[in-house]
């Protein structure tokens, strides 16, 4: 079976991203840098690559050049237990960055992530469509995720 790998494309921060990153998620850690050899399109010996694991999860960053941007339209969901987890990443991943809407942020670096509880996913996927409007209509009021306004909306009060 192939291996899939997130690889992600920086100007010039790949090594402070996945710094970044791996000091906020338990469970990740660098696990090897590149480094660009004589004759390479940046300079020898800067790093090109930094290989680096988020709670287990395998991802490469590459220092590109400045005409690699991210875009909205590919992020890195993290699905939470508690408030308390949704509060901590929160408050680090927008550390320099923007929070947007209903649980999305941009990083500090242009990363697009999505801190949501899994208790989101439960209350979208039930079968009562009533239940589901509901929770869809209080996500959509909200920046952070505030699990006890979704309940309170899940259940009609």
């Amino acid at each position: 079976m192939p291996k899939i790998i997130s690889f992600l494309t920086f100007n010039d921060q790949a090594e402070e991203a996945a710094r970044f990153y791996t000091s906020i998620f338990p469970n990740s850690r660098i696990t090897g840098i590149t480094r660009y050899p004589e004759g390479a399109p940046a300079p020898e010996g800067s790093v090109m690559t930094v290989s680096f694991e988020l709670d287990g999860r395998e991802f490469v960053a590459l220092n590109g050049g400045p005409q690699f941007s991210f875009s909205q339209g590919f992020s890195i969901s993290v699905q939470c237990e508690t408030q308390e987890e949704i509060d901590t990443y929160w408050s680090k991943l927008t550390e320099g960055g923007q929070q947007i809407a209903c649980g999305w942020l941009t990083d500090k670096f242009g990363l697009s992530w999505q801190i949501n509880p899994k208790l989101l996913m439960e209350m979208l996927s039930d079968p009562d469509p009533v239940k589901v409007q509901k929770a869809m209509a209080a996500m959509m009021t909200m920046i952070k995720i505030d699990v006890a306004g979704l309940k309170r909306a899940w259940d009609g009060l």
